[in-house]
């Protein structure tokens, strides 16, 4: 392969032992039909100059990459799903393929799903549909647009085989989709080694997750070095949570295998975007209490990370432990306030102003129920949208009463300088949006026709989006 002086693998994760991950194989698949390469994302990390026959070699069969791990590892670990604790997790349809450094120096997983069974499959086939794939390509490409710091969809190859699920009409058609992603260290991987009384186990993922992704971290005393993991998996954690609740996102699924150590958001399943601002708006059929509805994130994540404070409880002692937890919800606002006046395309006049604003927009949104990405649209850049919004098909929801105290605090802001007011993703008649009918009318041509061309104008529509919103 021709390798770019920008690639620099790692086996790093290997180091661990085999205590933490089972070394397996790929499943061999009858056919490898490219559908998706994430051309950006690998020439961060050295991999753009593939040919496709290449690129369908190391991620259709698995060919081991250059300097890389020599045997896929399936991760080991355990979790809280729903709040019921399961010992009987793991790579149950995927596995860590390699580890790369990017162009800022960043360690990152190349992780799969799909590729086929593990000891962690239990019954499962270890196989993902090309429908799952398709919606994990298309959930990755918004959120990032939407500024989330998520997983990257870095490859998604159709695999010829027909599976049988019983949540849509089968069989239906396969893949192996491949994932860029920080770590893959979850919370679940600690509570694993809790569950099973191996401390030793416990201090050793610790001190190779602070040296390995938080090394400005590094205390001589374990107990302090404890205390400032789990105060900054809080703070990453509760950013990633603030991100989702400004772009609209409910993940759907929030167990503590979920939630990884180093804050991207990862692994999705049945995840919606909300219509209207609605806390309860959940996007698992099988939620039927609304555990991880869209406004009951926070508190799952938060309840999450108490979880990892309990695994640390034999390095540190309780009270600085929950000292460090108190980090989470002020982290949680401040990335809220943030993102917030990102997405309007402002200039942040402070703290006080900035809360002040936040609340105006949620309690309009509320009150109106106006189509939440609409609003966000309408009003990039604040009063130098004034226009924009008042040809908008949404226009009406601006001249109730509620909106008066939001048009108030909304005129004091300026644009922020670096805000595209003038990209042509604002000329266009309505946002890009990402609902549930769209999702499934995407689908449709490529299940009934084999027509990607409504996907990749799709991807191409949030492409757009992404690069208006990029503030350079």
């Amino acid at each position: 392969m021709p390798v770019s002086p920008a690639y620099r693998a790692s086996i790093r994760h290997s180091t661990l032992g085999s205590e933490f991950y089972d070394a397996v194989s790929a499943a061999p698949f009858p056919k490898q039909i490219l559908r998706y390469r994430n051309q950006r994302s690998a020439k961060t990390v050295g991999l753009d100059a593939l040919t496709d026959e290449e690129w369908i070699a190391h991620f259709g069969r698995f060919q081991p990459l250059p300097d890389a791990i020599e045997k896929p590892l399936a991760l080991r670990y355990h979790g809280h799903q729903f709040r019921v604790y399961n010992p009987d997790l793991g790579d149950g349809r995927g596995f860590l393929f390699a580890q790369l450094h990017d162009d800022t120096d960043r360690l990152l997983d190349l992780a799969t799903k799909g590729s086929g069974q593990t000891p962690w499959s239990r019954s499962g086939d270890g196989r993902l549909t090309l429908k799952g794939g398709v919606r994990e390509v298309l959930a990755t490409t918004m959120l990032e647009a939407l500024g989330v710091d998520t997983s990257k969809s870095f490859s998604l190859i159709e695999t010829g085989e027909d599976l049988v699920r019983g949540d849509e009409p089968s069989p239906t058609r396969s893949s192996v989709l491949v994932r860029l992603s920080h770590s893959h260290i979850r919370i679940g991987s600690f509570q694993r080694f809790a569950f099973l009384r191996q401390p030793e186990n416990i201090a050793k993922l610790l001190d190779y997750t602070i040296q390995t992704y938080m090394p400005r971290l590094w205390h001589d005393e374990p107990s302090a070095r404890a205390v400032a993991f789990l105060e900054e998996v809080c703070r990453r954690v509760a950013r990633v949570g603030a991100q989702w609740m400004v772009a609209g996102f409910v993940h759907g699924v929030l167990n503590t295998d979920n939630t990884n150590i180093t804050g991207e958001s990862f692994d999705y399943g049945p995840w919606r975007f909300v219509p209207t601002l609605e806390p309860n708006f959940t996007a698992a059929y099988f939620d039927e209490t609304g555990l991880y509805a869209y406004g009951r994130q926070p508190d799952a994540l938060f309840w999450n990370v108490t979880r990892l404070a309990e695994c640390l409880l034999g390095i540190a002692e309780r009270e600085p432990l929950e000292a460090a937890l108190g980090v989470f919800a002020p982290a949680l606002q401040d990335e809220f306030m943030h993102k917030m006046v990102w997405r309007l395309g402002l200039s942040s006049l402070g703290k006080e102003s900035d809360s002040e604003l936040v609340r105006a927009v949620w309690m309009f949104l509320a009150q109106s129920q106006m189509a939440f990405e609409r609003f966000f649209f309408d009003w990039y850049g604040g009063r130098a949208s004034e226009s924009r919004a008042k040809a908008s098909q949404s226009k009406d929801a601006y001249q109730i009463e509620a909106f008066a105290p939001l048009r108030e605090r909304l005129f004091a802001y300026s644009p922020a300088p670096t805000a595209k007011l003038g990209h042509p993703y604002f000329k266009r008649p309505a946002p890009c949006t990402m609902l549930i009918g769209e999702v499934e009318a995407l689908w449709a041509p490529i299940a009934e026709k084999d027509d990607w061309s409504v996907f990749h104008a799709k991807l191409e529509a949030i492409n757009e989006m992404r690069d208006a919103f990029e503030q350079k």
